[in-house]
Parts: C-alpha cells; structure tokens; sequence
C-alpha cells in the first residue's frame, strides 16, 4: 500500500493536527509523523452551555471524550497535545450565523461555516502564531499547486465543505488522507495500533454533535405557526393543516409533516410574505425539481472568476451529484439536467472535473 501522499514539504517542519478525536485526523497526525514532520496535535472546544439558552447541547456533545481520544492517540504516537478554546469565536461566527439565517427562513450549513471561521481561520492564525509552518487536518481532500481538489474516496470527499480556502491558506495547509479511500485509512489506524481506530465516525452538526434539532432551535427562536398549503397536479392549493413555524422547515423535508393522508409529503415552499407552508406529495413531484437558480457571496478558490460566463459541474448539497451547468456574469446557474429540492441558504460549489473552482450562497 502507498500510504505517502507525494509533495514537496520539508519533512523536518512543524504541523499543528486539528484531533478531533476520529480516526481520520489520528491516522492524518500518524503519517505525517511517520514521514518525518515535527507534530503536535490540537483539539478545538468550540461549543460551551455558557450564556446560551438552557438547551443542553453537550449532553449529546461527548466533547469531554473526544478530547480523552485526541489525548490518547497523542500519548499513543509520543507527540505534545493541546487544547484550545474558540467557543468565543463559534458562538459569534458560526452560531450567529446559523441562527440569523433560520430567523430569515434560509437553511444554513454550520460545517461549512465552520470549517471557514473556526479551522481554516481561527485555529490557522493561531498555529501561525505559535510559529507552526503547517496545519493538517482529517479532511478528506487534496491539493496540488495551491490548488483544492476532491478527495479521492467519492463517499468521503469533504471538499464542498471547504471551498472558502485561497491560495494563501492552501500553501499552508496539508490533507494527509485525502488520497487514501475510508477502508485504507480505517486499515492504516489498525496498523498504527491507534486507539480510535474502531471508533465510529461522528454524527450531527459540526462540534455541538448528534442532538435533537427541532428541539435545539426552539431554544432560540419563537413557533410562528401559520398554513400549510397542499399543492396538486393542477398546481393549485388547499389548506390541509398548520405549520409550527416556517424556520423549522427546509426544501424537500419530509418529517414533520402532520397531517395525515397517503403521503408521504415534502416541502415545496416556504412563503414568507404570509408564512405559509407550501407541501407536495410524492418525492418525485415535478414541483420540486428547477433547472435554475442565482447564488451570492461569490468566493473562488484561486482569487478570481473563471470566467464571466463558463461551463462546469455544481453541487448544490454535500450529498447531491454533480450536475453539468452554466454560470453565467450575474450569477445565474443554469443546470443540463432539473436538480431536486434547491434551498436558499445552502452552497453552490463548482468544479472542473476534481479541481474545486469556488462557490457561494444559494438565493
């Protein structure tokens, strides 16, 4: 097996490894260490129940673990571990920013955001000030020429949460798995003897965890309850029952829909001039699919537009496959094939073929 990922970094330098406590960043910290880069691993507390509402997130939140994991798969491989504090940062840039867009009716994306504020900001410029040369993560995705590109293993490729790195950053930053597919990578921690290598991967949203997220958010914001519209074939409305607020529902959902009937119902549209919840029945109702959308807060990975107008591949969701499209001057992505369940607030990221081209918000 060729674990080295090939690159031209000196291999005496120093890297800061963002430990999650997951077998990814512990088999990430293992090679680098193996090829001969000065390591020390760091792991981020990023969600504290100080000031915030009486929810309590860390019940379902084993940070406390997760850092006893990163302790031990440092103290496994002899090199220093840290822990350092963002929930300040996380709670102004992330949680802020999840919450606003929720009030406004648009569905966030907290991994994203994180990923932008917290590692590949706030944790960058700190192990830039304690002298670092590098950061790594667990990540899986690749770099080439300051380039971001896929990771290799297509179930695993993290680089739609990623997008929002520049080439400055990219110099900086290293992916030691990224060219390595899961069962490689589950198999290297076997063979590091690492002490998280039969741990599960991590469920729920990005450093709060795998908690009740209806119930999280009425922590923060208020049932606002108004109609819920049934659409049929005709394309014409009836009321079938109430909605508890148009915040608790995204495009395309299918839980939480109440009202009985054969089903199953999805959501269509969220009308906020008079708070009403627009449904469909049936997953494939053409009513949720759109060859069409605009996005805003262009960023691109290189520091400039490929193009006024230019052709590519999009996602429009981390899960959903890429879709050949044009992205025209004012930002309009016109798609080749309808795409199912768009939603504002979610990220738009382009591609050319494994080469992350940039992204922004869709509106």
């Amino acid at each position: 097996m060729n674990i080295a990922q090939p690159n031209n970094h000196h291999k005496s330098a120093t890297v800061a490894v963002a430990l999650s406590g997951g077998v990814d960043s512990a088999v990430a910290a293992a090679l680098l260490q193996q090829q001969g880069y000065q390591v020390t691993g760091f792991y981020m507390k990023n969600w504290t129940d100080i000031g915030q509402a009486n929810y309590r997130a860390e019940e379902n939140c084993p940070w406390m673990q997760d850092y006893a994991d990163a302790q031990a798969v440092c103290q496994h491989l002899n090199i220093p571990c840290e822990i350092v504090h963002f929930e300040k940062e996380y709670r102004e840039r992330v949680l802020a920013y999840f919450l606003e867009e929720y009030k406004n009716n648009r569905t966030p994306n907290p991994d994203v955001m994180c990923n932008t504020e917290i590692k590949f900001k706030a944790f960058l410029e700190h192990a830039q000030k304690l002298g670092f040369q590098y950061m790594a993560t667990g990540h899986y995705a690749r770099t080439k020429n300051n380039q971001l590109l896929r990771g290799v293993d297509p179930n695993k490729d993290q680089s739609y949460f990623i997008y929002h790195l520049n080439q400055e950053q990219l110099k900086q930053v290293l992916f030691p798995i990224g060219h390595l597919l899961k069962p490689a990578v589950r198999k290297l921690a076997q063979n590091f003897n690492l002490p998280v290598a039969k741990k599960p991967d991590s469920q729920g949203l990005c450093f709060i965890g795998d908690i009740n997220f209806s119930k999280f958010l009425e922590q923060y914001l208020p049932h606002e309850p108004g109609n819920m519209m049934l659409l049929d074939n005709d394309k014409k409305t009836k009321i079938v029952g109430e909605h508890k607020g148009l915040a608790y529902y995204t495009i395309g959902q299918r839980y939480g829909i109440n009202i009985g009937g054969t089903g199953p119902y999805y959501v269509v549209e969220k009308r906020v001039a008079d708070n009403t919840l627009v449904i469909c029945q049936g997953k494939d109702n053409p009513a949720l699919f759109t060859k069409q959308f605009s996005f805003t807060n262009e960023h691109w990975v290189s520091g400039k537009r490929p193009a006024e107008t230019f052709n590519c591949t999009v996602k429009v969701r981390y899960r959903s496959p890429d879709t050949a499209c044009t992205v025209t001057k004012d930002n309009i992505v016109m798609l080749d094939k309808p795409e199912r369940a768009i939603t504002p607030g979610q990220f738009a990221v382009f591609y050319q073929d494994d080469v992350v081209l940039g992204g922004g918000v869709i509106v």
